[in-house]
């Protein structure tokens, strides 16, 4: 049973919202990767400190105790929900718990904030979570889709095949494993999870010897790359080949040049325009980090922002009404017309003073 965690005190806690979840003693916050560690330090830093405790115990959860894992990510939603990496945690757990819709909402979030399309694939998985497996495949044959690296491309492909096999298309199933990365003969990090894809989708169709060899392929490869029982790999996964590195570095440089000459332009051209006021790296960090009074007040004391949502489809049971938003507009359109009858009756006294004289 789940301890709650007694700094949770929020007033805005109802009997049907659950407090966020007690973090164990060893975590200090500091076990996060840099690039994370980097977006946390954004805040305010008791804020940092509780959003990075929760994001660890997350992560240290999501495989054993998904669900408490997902309380821990939107425990950390509460104070720090603009973050892309906070996002993406609550995405993760979220699929992982097997709340489908939140995790396809927050993976659109991540998307949008970050601009990586890493998440392609779960998102495409989620949408056959939710019953979806045509929208599921659109999120395959997407633009997107084609920038994924090969892992990514790996797993979009076993989704695929997944989603034609919910729609009874077994053959098509096959068809859709049968990529550049299916080759018997080498092994990557994604082989062994692709084969034993392509042998169980060979077996749905009733090619049994087939099926057997790729199975037996699967672990050739989980041995070879010292997956599995094996403790030391034969072969190391390189990812991208010399001839790809060589055109990413290529395509890298011509970006750089073509950065620098149009920075180079600009500079000319500032001299004879007037420069716009710019904000400063004060007054942004400042706009960035919590008012002080919600800084003084509790660390958890605050709506969880994760509900916003450009999906109303996949988050319609989760959508809460903002009364305070609708109050807000009553009151400013109550104002507006206190102050449109005012200004008549002053136009009125001064066209009746203008008759007396």
């Amino acid at each position: 049973m789940r301890v709650p965690n007694a700094r949770d005190l929020r007033s805005a806690n109802r009997p049907d919202r659950e407090r966020s979840p007690e973090i164990d003693e060893d975590v200090t916050g500091k076990e996060l990767d840099r690039a994370t560690q980097h977006q946390i330090k954004t805040l305010e830093a008791n804020s940092a400190e509780w959003v990075a405790r929760h994001l660890v115990m997350a992560g240290r959860l999501i495989d054993d105790e998904p669900e408490l894992a997902f309380q821990h990510a939107l425990a950390a939603s509460r104070r720090g929900g603009r973050l892309a990496a906070v996002r993406e945690a609550v995405g993760l757990t979220a699929y992982a718990a097997g709340h489908y819709g939140e995790a396809l909402r927050e993976f659109r979030t991540y998307r949008r904030i970050s601009g990586s399309n890493v998440h392609l694939p779960v998102m495409a998985d989620c949408e056959r979570g939710l019953g979806r497996p045509d929208r599921a495949l659109d999120v395959v044959r997407s633009e997107e889709a084609q920038d994924l690296d090969a892992p990514g491309k790996v797993e979009l492909a076993i989704v695929a095949s997944g989603a034609r096999g919910d729609l009874g298309q077994l053959d098509a199933a096959v068809a859709e494993l049968e990529i550049p990365q299916l080759d018997i003969n080498r092994a990557f990090s994604y082989s062994p999870r692709l084969f034993r894809a392509y042998a169980d989708a060979l077996t749905a169709v009733g090619r049994e010897t087939e099926a057997g060899k790729w199975q037996r392929q699967a672990v050739v490869a989980e041995e070879a790359l010292g997956q599995g029982m094996a403790e030391e790999p034969d072969i190391i996964d390189l990812g991208w080949d010399e001839e790809e590195e060589a055109r990413e570095e290529a395509e890298r440089r011509k970006r750089i040049a073509h950065a620098a000459g149009a920075a180079a332009q600009e500079g000319t051209e500032s001299s004879d325009s007037q420069a716009a006021p710019a904000i400063s790296a004060e007054e942004d960090a400042a706009a960035q980090r919590p008012s002080a009074d919600a800084a003084e007040g509790n660390l958890d004391d605050a709506e969880a922002d994760y509900f916003e949502s450009d999906d109303a489809e996949s988050d319609e049971d989760s959508a809460e009404p903002d009364e305070e938003a609708g109050e807000a507009e009553a009151g400013d359109a109550e104002n507006a017309g206190a102050e449109a009858e005012h200004t008549e009756q002053q136009d009125d006294d001064r066209r009746h003073d203008g008759s007396e004289d």
